[in-house]
């Protein structure tokens, strides 16, 4: 018999890497994770991790119980969708990330139109960057994720994840109000090459357009708030790529289109696969979705 509970050790291992931060996520002591594993090991009587000193990793074995975790873990969440469907009524908490923009435009909207529809639905909002909700989600410290598109995490598993798509922004280039190409209508990106840039940190999937757009952008100053980065610019500090709804007006600064096809910011909701059925996940996915802006609704995806 292999108990599902060790399962989720393993998969806390195969997304994190280490016991020390599986354990960590999990609210475990690393002693309590490796007996966990060593555990799982005798019920699948196969030898999953390869132990090199204090790292270990996942054998061909060991990969494959992750995959058997995954779709174990969705059956799961579809089995708590069920019974929850079971209910009459719909009524609890439901735990969301999203980044600030973005609660802006589509999460305080949502709660004022359930608070009015659904007054037994309520939800608890973190702030948070957009590359770090998906494994909050995945780590079950949060029940749905509003996020990027453009760029995950390099350990998220998509089978892992039912998406909705909630709307897509351009990226504007903001420059200083003294700066050449201020008062143009367009600019063309490669017009900044010799420009310095403010860009987000390392790791937020904002920079990599950056890098993608603009070949070899000197980079003078970094912050992953984008109101702090417009400052800068109004400073005269250096340009700046912005999702366009993460654009503040700020004296001495000003967001300009870029010519042909700009790089977009696709905002989507992700929550764990099988749970999308959840009652309380349906209704505050619904009230996401009607909060939307209306024109990129068009955008394929799942509807709940």
């Amino acid at each position: 018999m292999i108990d599902p509970r060790r399962l989720r050790v393993l998969r806390a291992l195969a997304d994190h890497g280490t016991v020390t931060a599986a354990g960590q996520a999990l609210h475990l002591t690393p002693s309590a994770v490796s007996q966990q594993l060593a555990a799982l090991e005798a019920e699948c009587g196969q030898q999953l991790l390869r132990r090199r000193g204090r790292r270990v990793s996942l054998t061909p074995a060991g990969e494959l119980m992750v995959v058997h975790a995954n779709a174990v873990a969705a059956e799961l969440e579809r089995a708590r969708a069920t019974l929850a469907a079971l209910d009459t009524g719909v009524q609890g908490m439901v735990r969301l990330a999203s980044f600030a923009s973005a609660i802006t435009m589509v999460v305080a909207p949502a709660i004022a139109a359930l608070r009015a529809g659904s007054p037994g639905v309520s939800m608890q909002v973190q702030d948070v960057e957009g590359h770090a909700s998906i494994p909050l989600l995945l780590d079950g410290e949060i029940d749905l994720a509003i996020t990027e598109e453009y760029r995950l995490s390099p350990r998220t598993d998509e089978s892992r994840l039912t998406r909705f798509p909630l709307y897509a922004e351009p990226f504007d280039v903001v420059l200083p109000t003294a700066h050449r190409l201020a008062e143009a209508s367009e600019v063309d990106i490669d017009a900044l090459a010799d420009d310095e840039w403010i860009a987000p940190k390392p790791g937020n999937p904002c920079r990599d357009v950056l890098m993608i757009a603009c070949a070899n952008p000197e980079i003078r100053h970094v912050s992953d708030d984008f109101h702090a980065i417009t400052t800068l610019v109004a400073a005269g500090e250096g340009v700046a790529l912005v999702p366009r709804n993460a654009f503040t007006a700020v004296p001495g600064a000003v967001a300009v289109p870029l010519r042909g096809e700009p790089p977009l910011r696709r905002v989507f909701a992700a929550v764990r696969r099988g749970s999308a059925d959840h009652p309380l996940l349906k209704t505050v996915l619904a009230a996401l979705l009607e909060a939307a802006p209306r024109h990129a609704n068009a955008d394929p995806g799942t509807r709940p």
